[in-house]
């Protein structure tokens, strides 16, 4: 029986990506390699339209989370100053990468249901500044909640400050005005909505801010991976094998139409399982205009902890994931990306009945 993976990334594959692993070995310094992250920097930027001359994908073989750090560690100047707006696990991420390079920071920080309060924010760049920049998780998989990048990117925009979006579990799938919200860069990864393998992560930046980069860090250093990309290069072995992956999994989704497809896609297989736990007893802890198509939080069923919970989907071929933290005790979550049809959603309702009888 194939498991099928409903966590936050890894994603369950379609066999085209799978079969792309098993590609020829190539060396990182022969100039088929450099076809190949041409194509995967080219299709990046393609995702969302963005112009090549203003905008800049910069690859690197890390998980999601490498990603972010070179965004934080490379693209806040020296002497400038983060303001880091936390409501989850990952926004607290952001804060501690800040905080290990030694950069100014401030949070302004709230629960974990919370959504980010626009009044405190304005009111902590307008006492506390100047800031340089403004960072956020887009989506905050700790409880599935969707962050308002154009509200932020507005306030951000009125008084010059660039936005830095950590994007691991949205890009792909959510919209993301990168002109509107004042976006200086994203951070993300292969193997989440764009449903790659893990091993490669990348940056997306404006071609400014990376001309403008601090130099904090050696491997994950943002300008000279992209200058070195940017000359058909290297600095380092990548991960090629999950390049292929990468760049054959970003064909298959212009192929089904996408980020549009990809969402709609998303929030019909999101809605099908919110509805069917919902009449099963089991409310999604936040409204559905509140959450993420990717990812969202359910209570748990009464009586019937996480662990037997998990085991039991797990036995009928489905890996759910806990809460975090504090609310492990509270709640499981459920991802819809991958290579997951309605089928399989109504599979695991089925499986949910088993479980409550």
């Amino acid at each position: 029986m194939k498991t099928l993976l409903l966590n936050p990334g890894p994603v369950t594959l379609t066999e085209r990506v799978r079969k792309s692993l098993l590609q020829p070995d190539l060396c990182h310094r022969e100039s088929e390699f450099y076809d190949l992250q041409d194509e995967a920097r080219a299709r990046l930027l393609n995702v969302y339209r963005l112009d090549p001359n203003e905008w800049s994908a910069v690859l690197m073989t890390a998980s999601g989370t490498g990603a972010v750090e070179s965004m934080i560690a490379s693209l806040v100047p020296q002497g400038g100053k983060l303001l880091v707006v936390q409501n989850g696990v990952y926004g607290e991420r952001i804060a501690n990468i800040a905080k290990q390079y030694g950069i100014g920071y401030e949070s302004v920080v709230h629960e974990w249901m919370q959504a980010p309060d626009l009044a405190r924010i304005e009111a902590c760049l307008d006492a506390s500044g100047p800031f340089s920049h403004v960072a956020i998780v887009h989506h905050e998989t700790t409880t599935g909640r969707l962050n308002d990048l154009q509200a932020l990117g507005a306030v951000c925009r009125a008084r010059g400050v660039s936005l830095l979006v950590d994007a691991v579990s949205s890009f792909g799938a959510e919209a993301i005005d990168f002109d509107g919200a004042n976006v200086a860069a994203v951070a993300a990864t292969a193997n989440k909505c764009l449903h790659g393998v893990p091993g490669a992560s990348f940056v997306v930046a404006r071609q400014h801010a990376i001309e403008q980069a601090a130099s904090r860090t050696y491997y994950l250093d943002l300008a000279r991976l992209a200058k070195l990309q940017a000359q058909r290069n290297t600095p380092f072995t990548p991960s090629v094998h999950a390049y292929y992956a990468l760049v054959e999994a970003l064909r298959e989704f212009e192929e089904q139409g996408g980020v549009c497809a990809r969402h709609a896609r998303y929030a019909a297989l999101a809605e099908q399982v919110r509805s069917g736990l919902a009449s099963r007893g089991m409310a999604s802890i936040l409204p559905p205009e509140q959450s993420s198509v990717v990812l969202r939080s359910y209570a748990l069923p009464s009586g019937i902890a996480y662990e037997a919970l998990h085991d039991g989907l797990k036995a009928h071929g489905f890996v759910v994931y806990a809460g975090q933290g504090g609310l492990s005790k509270q709640l499981f979550r459920v991802s819809t990306m991958g290579d997951i049809e309605a089928a399989d959603m109504e599979r695991l309702l089925q499986a949910f009945d088993s479980l409550l009888r």
